[in-house]
């Protein structure tokens, strides 16, 4: 895809980065970033953009939390020690079995697991667009260090509501009327 042009739903993936229930608690802006994150998998399920969600060491970090677990009943998280989902093997193999090219990244924290997710993608090809209000870190300053970071090697930073708005492109479908009572 070209630099500049609008992100389509073909060949695009949700990727839902290791929001785990100890590990989330101490989040800066968690219920924000748990409202931004379940609205991007609903409007993900509207438009049949695949879904795939990591933890991080589970015994240790917990599970998904609930509010993501109850969204994506049919979705099981891949359990991974790596910090970027792309040095797991089993994230990989999902990845390929989905012919993406472009990838939407939410989750924790922002300046370890999404930052470095970011940056291998992008090295291995990936298009990489990290929602701003859909990830976090512990402290405020990390994950705008991480924003940072991601922009300078090549990530699109969008906010949630922009992604949807670009992915949808034109109002009045029914795909538009269902995801407009997702940001309203």
């Amino acid at each position: 895809m070209p630099k500049g042009s609008l992100l389509s739903r073909e060949g695009t993936i949700l990727v839902v980065i290791d929001v785990q229930e100890k590990l989330f608690a101490k989040m800066e802006e968690k219920e924000q970033i748990a409202k931004n994150i379940c609205r991007l998998i609903r409007f993900a399920e509207i438009l049949g953009i695949p879904i795939i969600i990591t933890e991080q060491y589970p015994k240790g970090l917990g599970p998904t939390i609930p509010e993501i677990r109850e969204l994506a009943l049919g979705i099981k998280p891949i359990e991974k020690m790596e910090f970027s989902c792309l040095a797991s093997s089993t994230f990989k193999e999902r990845l390929s079995e989905t012919q993406t090219r472009n990838l939407i990244l939410t989750g924790i924290e922002a300046h370890i697991c999404v930052s470095q997710t970011a940056i291998e993608a992008l090295t291995s090809g990936y298009r990489v667009y990290v929602v701003a209000d859909a990830i976090s870190s512990r402290r405020r300053e990390d994950k705008m260090v991480a924003i940072e970071r991601m922009r300078q090697e090549g990530a699109i930073i969008v906010s949630s509501e922009m992604l949807m708005y670009e992915i949808l492109r034109k109002a009045g479908t029914p795909e538009f009327k269902r995801v407009l009572e997702l940001v309203k």
